[in-house]
């Protein structure tokens, strides 16, 4: 999966990527929070963030507030990267917004284990925002079926929410789950097949009378 490092120690930097890359995770490593936060805005951006605590200019805890002040319906999942080990500074960067913490110095065996659960975690996001995608285009489809369905009058296509003309069948196959099948209604075919019709009716009538 993607990966974002934000690290300013140079040494510290090239192991992470070297130990996440050995794990096959796609690493984009920068030095600075700044480099970062103008990463973290652009799209396709990686939503796994190991994020070092202290850093010159924007630090780990102040790019976290400014990440998690823009965080839309996909949240980033934030690792902080921290000498700082006792509970007063571990809460504070959970209450910032940072989903788990690593310290320093660490063990690969721990890094591998929380990217891990990191990566599980942001699976599930993804699947459950595919989940809430479908549903509200299957309320919408179910909203615009109970609304009322511009038809033409002569050539009988109903007009779908984007202003286009569809023929009702079509319609009907894209905005539900039904299969549409043809077939002639006895009316259409009197007009357009009188012989076969004859034929049919003649047939319907013969049986009920050998039923009789």
């Amino acid at each position: 999966m993607k990966i974002l490092i934000v690290e300013d120690d140079l040494s510290t930097r090239n192991t992470l990527s070297s130990i996440l890359r050995k794990c096959g995770h796609d690493v984009n490593a920068v030095s600075s929070g700044e480099e970062a936060w103008t990463i973290t805005r652009k799209q396709d951006t990686p939503r796994l963030i190991l994020l070092d605590w202290l850093m010159p200019g924007l630090s780990g805890l102040d790019l976290c507030r400014r990440i998690r002040s823009m965080d839309g319906d996909n949240p980033f999942y934030i690792i902080m990267l921290t000498v700082k080990d006792n509970k007063e500074d571990i809460v504070e960067g959970l209450d910032t917004g940072t989903d788990d913490y690593i310290t320093k110095p660490f063990y690969p065996e721990e890094l591998r284990a929380r990217i891990n659960a990191g990566r599980r975690i942001i699976e599930m996001q993804n699947r459950l925002l595919s989940h809430a995608k479908d549903l509200q285009n299957s309320l919408d489809h179910i909203k615009t079926l109970q609304g009322i369905l511009p038809i033409c009058s002569f050539c009988k296509k109903v007009r779908n929410d984007k202003n286009y003309w569809q023929q009702v069948d079509d319609y009907i196959a894209t905005h539900t789950n039904a299969q549409v099948t043809h077939s002639i209604c006895p009316e259409c075919m009197e007009i357009h097949y009188p012989d076969i019709h004859r034929r049919i009716s003649r047939r319907s009538t013969e049986e009920e009378t050998d039923s009789c």
